[in-house]
């Protein structure tokens, strides 16, 4: 049959690329000034931690609303309000008390703000794609990655220069003036299906052999545990550093490196799992992950932690796309819908507990060794849920679902 994917497809998921590379960007700002925000307000690095978190927290739960939304809608007005709503959270963020951080942060920056883009984006780039599904999720959700690699340097001059308030203002602006204009110009319906979906009557009520939303809620929970110990570096790599002696600016470059290799090997992993298919692709994702972890927990030198860093984000960067297209490849297509965003709401509150959890457990230890230690058990534990369901699904090698057969 012929494929819906044209050139289209690929300017659609490029400019997913873009807004998202843009959108990602603020929560990195309280990330880069952690300890100048928790000095300033007389507070624990926890408080600034825990705004991180909220934003990834609120962007979890609004997800799954937004998604229905951008379903009635359209995409593009869910992308331009949370590019709006991005740049409030950002605004309300700069007061000089914790609960604005933290309302800014989860609220705004995360309920209302990258909610209508992230989920969203999802469920939508998809809807281009049927033979290169996975690599155009690589792509798309890169993002976060190439967010992290060009916007922590700048940041930490904006800091250096004029204070992470100021920064934060700014960046606002950057949010608004760039993000609403792509959405609105560019991001339009999908291609309608050209094939007819499989009778799913069956699948529906059973997948790898058990009842279908057992599967989901395993999923869910992998998707959690992964992301617990995947958040640790990213949210506190520059504090760690600097604990360690190292400049600022050394941690901040440090979170670059880390964050722009997920983008290179994010784009790998695509093509992997466009051919041996998400779960495994998420196996293989978890074992990297794990070797990672436990080099943060043993290395304390300025190269071996670049290394470190380079390493985690070449291994854990495949995972969040190929949980979503596991759940395209198990589930009927027109259930992506409220699957992917629930399956994103999981993962994101993993980032969002992982960022917390690390900060709580350097408040009570004073060094970040505990928090990596409890994200390497997270990451275990995901690799025996993962690595069951892949078993289950070399045993029943059923065939492809609905959502294989044609785009959502």
């Amino acid at each position: 049959m012929t494929s819906i994917e044209t050139r289209t497809s690929w300017v659609v998921a490029f400019t997913a690329l873009v807004v998202m590379s843009i959108a990602y960007g603020a929560p990195f700002v309280s990330v880069v000034a952690l300890k100048q925000i928790a000095a300033e307000l007389g507070s624990a690095r926890s408080v600034p931690a825990l705004a991180y978190s909220l934003a990834w927290l609120g962007s979890a739960f609004g997800g799954v609303a937004m998604g229905r939304i951008a379903d009635r809608i359209g995409v593009k007005w869910t992308v331009a309000f949370g590019a709006l709503m991005i740049g409030v959270g950002l605004v309300v963020s700069t007061g000089d008390s914790a609960w604005r951080l933290w309302v800014g942060h989860g609220v705004f920056m995360g309920l209302l703000g990258n909610a209508g883009i992230n989920a969203p984006c999802y469920v939508y780039v998809s809807r281009w794609f049927d033979r290169h599904r996975g690599s155009a999720l690589a792509l798309i959700t890169s993002g976060q990655y190439v967010a992290g690699a060009i916007w922590p340097p700048v940041f930490e001059r904006g800091i250096a220069m004029f204070g992470w308030r100021q920064t934060m203002l700014v960046f606002a602006l950057v949010v608004a003036l760039s993000v609403v204009p792509l959405a609105l110009l560019i991001l339009r319906a999908p291609p309608e299906a050209s094939r007819p979906a499989l009778a799913s009557g069956e699948r529906r009520g059973s997948v790898l052999g058990l009842p279908a939303n057992l599967v989901m809620a395993l999923l869910a929970a992998a998707g959690f545990m992964c992301c617990v110990p995947m958040a640790m570096p990213q949210g506190h790599l520059v504090a760690f550093c600097t604990d360690l002696g190292f400049a600022p600016s050394h941690g901040a470059a440090m979170l670059s490196v880390l964050l722009g290799c997920a983008f290179v090997s994010r784009q790998f992993w695509g093509w992997v799992s466009d051919r041996i298919g998400g779960l495994r692709t998420v196996l293989a994702g978890s074992i990297c992950q794990i070797v990672a972890m436990i080099g943060f927990l043993f290395t304390r030198s300025e190269i071996g932690l670049f290394v470190v860093a380079t390493f985690f984000g070449l291994g854990f960067s495949g995972m969040v796309p190929a949980y979503v297209l596991a759940i395209r490849e198990l589930f009927p297509a027109a259930e992506a819908a409220w699957r992917v965003p629930t399956l994103l709401l999981f993962s994101g509150s993993g980032m969002a507990a992982g960022g917390w959890l690390a900060g709580l457990l350097y408040d009570r230890f004073g060094f970040y060794g505990a928090a990596f230690l409890v994200g390497l058990a997270f990451n275990v534990a995901n690799l025996c849920v993962v690595g069951g369901l892949v078993l289950r699904r070399q045993r029943t090698r059923r065939p492809a679902l609905a959502g294989d057969a044609r785009p959502a």
